[in-house]
């Protein structure tokens, strides 16, 4: 490991037994040396650093397409005719999609395999790499079904961020500045401490990991099969799932996300809220105005959406009942809320303008 990275580590607790968490730079190099006996999946971004390996991966395209549920039957027929069994222990390597993809194939290949997880883009290692939770699509449907299944452990690299793009760098900061709001002033402060931009140092971001991990683990501690607290941790995906989605994926999940959030907060203004007391939110709003132009042509593809087709996806997301709109909402001081909003002709109005008027704050900002 790097002379530059002590390791840090600390534990999550599930219900299937805790698991650790292991962040240190130059880690990676140890996961190469130790998985030959493990069966792996790999984003195919990482084929060359596995040609001197005694390791024979199988390395997935890490698509959109690829974490859909009728692209798993192949991976699991590939792993049967390769020898796995009950016994076996599963290695992922990659960002969500990889994460997605093993998370459930480990869940229900014989019924459960173990298995852990080297996350290698920002959004994964600040975010997603724990908490056990997989989100597998289904036709058009993002998300649609999943399981829990927590790994044994989780090994992570802040080095692999130096190979990101500058938007895929963004998508991260942007779910680590969400989870550390929703926890409340103090951890985004801690956040924000860290001076968090597309060029801050590697040393930097390991703060910023294990600041918005901290952060999360209290969410999934708490509230680890998405009943109550967890659900906060949505703030922004509603409207960002819907926009990413309409994007044809265009605009990439973290990006879509920071957006999200700004929408969110219009529809609030929209019902007649006012932030000026909760100087915090004027802090989030600007941050991430910084972070979505990481996009190149970030104006280009706001400017192609269909609002009528954001808010038929808004529509669709699983979190809604017949009647109400789930939402995660900001309050006037501040905090995160979940709002159920009566479905209505005025209602999705207002959330049409909310997104309008994101993508008109989004030109001004190029303009």
């Amino acid at each position: 490991m790097s002379a530059s990275s002590k390791p840090s580590s600390f534990s999550v607790a599930s219900s299937t037994g805790s698991y650790d968490v292991i962040v240190a730079q130059g880690i990676f190099t140890e996961t190469l040396n130790r998985v030959e006996e493990a069966h792996i999946l790999a984003d195919e971004f990482f084929r060359t650093a596995f040609e001197t390996s005694p390791a024979t991966p199988i390395f997935i395209e890490a698509t959109e397409q690829a974490k859909s549920l009728d692209r798993t039957p192949q991976l699991i027929e590939h792993l049967r005719a390769s020898g796995a069994n009950r016994s076996t222990h599963l290695v992922a390597i990659g960002g969500g999609v990889l994460q997605d993809i093993s998370a459930f194939i480990a869940s229900v290949y014989m019924r459960g395999l173990s298995w852990s997880y080297d996350p290698t883009t920002v959004l994964a290692m600040v975010d997603s790499c724990i908490g056990g939770k997989s989100s597998i699509n289904v036709g058009p449907y993002k998300n649609l079904i999943g399981t829990f299944h927590p790994p044994k452990v989780i090994l992570l690299d802040p080095n692999h961020a130096k190979t990101l793009p500058r938007d895929q760098f963004a998508s991260g900061l942007i779910e680590a500045a969400k989870i550390c709001y929703c926890r409340g002033p103090e951890p985004f402060s801690a956040y924000l401490d860290h001076a968090p931009s597309i060029a801050m140092s590697i040393d930097a971001l390991e703060g910023v990991i294990l600041e918005s991990l901290h952060a999360k683990k209290w969410f999934i501690e708490i509230d680890e099969f998405d009943k109550k607290e967890r659900l906060l941790l949505n703030f922004g995906h509603t409207f960002g799932h819907a926009i990413e989605g309409a994007s044809q994926y265009a605009i990439p999940h973290g990006i879509a996300v920071g957006l999200g959030i700004l929408c969110a907060l219009n529809f609030q203004r929209q019902r007649g809220i006012d932030f000026t007391t909760a100087p915090r939110v004027a802090q989030l709003e600007a941050h991430l105005h910084q972070m979505v132009h990481a996009l190149p042509n970030l104006r280009e593809h706001l400017q192609t959406l269909s609002l009528d087709e954001v808010l038929e996806r808004i529509g669709s997301d699983k979190k809604h009942t017949t009647t109400h709109y789930t939402l995660i909402l900001v309050a006037p001081a501040g905090e995160v809320i979940l709002e159920r909003i009566p479905k209505s002709a005025a209602t999705d109005t207002q959330l049409q303008q909310s997104i309008h008027t994101m993508i008109q704050s989004i030109e001004r900002a190029v303009a």
